[in-house]
């Protein structure tokens, strides 16, 4: 997956962006007080073939003149038969402000949707206050069972099927 918003590159992960993914996401929680937990609730971005490329997600990077500056996923979850959660969705402080967050959420959905699944879940804290809003700008709903330890919220939303695909009702 290769895509361009406007001076970003947003594109699938390699193992080549392991460290960088990891560097965006530890920069990004340490702005806002929280650890990096590698061994815990960030083993995702360091181990991205297990949990997204053999489960049936996806992990995308954000790159800005060749540099990480973000990243985005998604993969299955236990919360609903067709659903996905929201993964490891950051974008660094000096790529904020621009849409690019709005932009590749509705792209990591779209994606989801093409790929058969019909609603997303996340988890986030109530500190990430610009992600709070931005999620539920989207149409995002609260909700519970917060499963991650410095987390404090749950979001869910059904994701819109294409028309196309949807069969006319029996009469």
């Amino acid at each position: 997956m290769n895509q361009q918003y406007r001076e970003y590159l947003i594109r699938s992960w390699q193992p080549s962006d392991r460290q960088a993914v990891s560097d965006v996401v530890e920069t990004v929680l340490a702005e806002y007080g929280m650890e990096f937990e590698p061994n815990d609730s960030d083993q995702d971005a360091i181990q991205v073939e297990k949990y997204y490329w053999q489960t049936g997600g996806e992990f995308w990077v954000v790159e800005r003149c060749g540099k990480v500056v973000g990243s985005g996923a998604y993969h299955p979850t236990h919360r609903a038969e067709l659903g996905v959660e929201l993964r490891k969705m950051f974008i660094l402080p000096s790529d904020r402000g621009k849409g690019l967050g709005r932009y590749l959420l509705r792209n990591l959905e779209h994606s989801a949707v093409s790929n058969g699944f019909a609603e997303m879940w996340l988890e986030t804290a109530t500190v990430l206050r610009s992600a709070i809003a931005l999620y539920e700008r989207s149409g995002y709903q609260l909700s519970t069972g917060v499963e991650t330890q410095r987390c404090d919220r749950v979001y869910h939303k059904a994701l819109r099927v294409p028309s196309v695909a949807r069969l006319p009702l029996a009469s």
